[in-house]
């Protein structure tokens, strides 16, 4: 056991996944309790110290600012759905400085943006990150070096990494067994009804069951992924996999019911879409990156794929997204709303 308690802060950026802010603070509770012991401390900042909109809709009020108090031992940075839009100066000194100081710095669900952003994601071997799976088609277009695992989080050295949500509680384990020893994570890890998972365990579920990472089906997928702007052919798709088209043909009916290019297709248009969440791009933009000759064709694609056009679903994510600025404002309007509703119930 160590000798003196171990230091957290949790960075929360507006549209955080709640979840996982839960499950990080829980796992350090449950440790303390377990032991008996002040084993962990933590606190939650936000970048001016007022509270923060979770992705969910919730607020969450912080403990202090980024305010730097003293050095502590891990720094994880808590952000979702808005990844590039509050990469401010601030936060990423703050992010710098925390690793400067030795600190363990880390992010959950789209954190590797800022901490590539910060120069903080390269390691000895590769500049190697986890994030979410949504994220990684636009986080490659941010840091085209960078090379996100397809694993639920990693841990190396001073860094760390997770896709988010459950995930969110395998690295904790991790970082618990760190700190006072693998009895101890188990512990947690009991006490959750959670099995702990190795770091390269798959994000998704719906991914076809197969040999392994090198298996055909994979080898498919991957490729396309890897291919959104300037699609292959049926053609070349075979020839990229040293594979019969009959044999694509095959392997893609059997793992998804479709034909090759339709899985193609709908790989392009769940990246369009990704974009659309969590960029600023043009629908043009968007439509070239994803392959799209035209912009038209690109929307009556997305139409038929997801039931509304491009325009639409971006504003109704921005319209939900507008939520997390200036916090007090909206407060204020939803209370004079409610004030003036009941003040016209009571003079009718």
């Amino acid at each position: 056991m160590p000798d003196s308690k171990a230091s957290f802060a949790f960075v929360l950026q507006p549209e955080f996944p709640l979840t996982a802010l839960i499950l990080a603070c829980d796992s350090l509770r449950i440790a303390n309790q377990n032991s008996g012991r002040d084993l962990f401390d933590w606190r939650v900042l936000s970048e001016d110290g007022a509270e923060v909109r979770a992705s969910n809709g919730m607020w969450f009020a912080a403990d202090n600012d980024l305010t730097p108090s003293g050095p502590v031992d891990v720094c994880l940075l808590f952000q979702g759905n808005l990844p590039t839009q509050n990469l401010s100066r601030r936060l990423l000194g703050y992010l710098r400085t925390q690793a400067r100081f030795g600190a363990i710095v880390g992010g959950v669900d789209t954190g590797a943006y800022a901490l590539a952003q910060a120069g903080l994601v390269a390691t000895e071997a590769a500049p190697e990150v986890v994030l979410h799976w949504e994220a990684v088609p636009t986080f490659r277009e941010w840091f085209p070096d960078a090379q996100p695992l397809n694993g639920i989080y990693m841990s190396a050295g001073k860094r760390v990494h997770c896709a988010g949500g459950i995930a969110t509680l395998d690295l904790m384990l991790d970082l618990i067994a760190r700190f006072t020893g693998e009895a101890m994570a188990s512990e947690v890890a009991n006490a959750m009804v959670h099995s702990r998972r190795s770091p390269d365990t798959q994000q998704r579920l719906d991914q076809p069951v197969d040999s392994g990472a090198g298996s055909l089906v994979s080898r498919l997928t991957r490729t396309m992924e890897q291919n959104l702007d300037f699609p292959l052919s049926l053609d070349e798709l075979a020839e990229s996999l040293d594979t019969p088209k009959r044999t694509l043909a095959r392997a893609s009916e059997t793992a998804f019911g479709i034909s090759p290019m339709r899985l193609y297709l709908r790989i392009r248009l769940q990246a369009a879409r990704n974009f659309l969440f969590y960029e600023d791009l043009s629908i043009k933009e968007i439509a070239t990156a994803c392959g799209f000759s035209a912009p038209g064709a690109f929307t009556r694609s997305f139409n038929a794929q997801f039931g509304t056009s491009p325009s639409s679903f971006r504003a109704a994510v921005r319209k939900s997204q507008r939520l997390t600025e200036h916090p007090e404002i909206h407060r204020i309007i939803r209370r004079s709303g409610h004030s003036a509703n009941a003040l016209s119930k009571d003079s009718a």
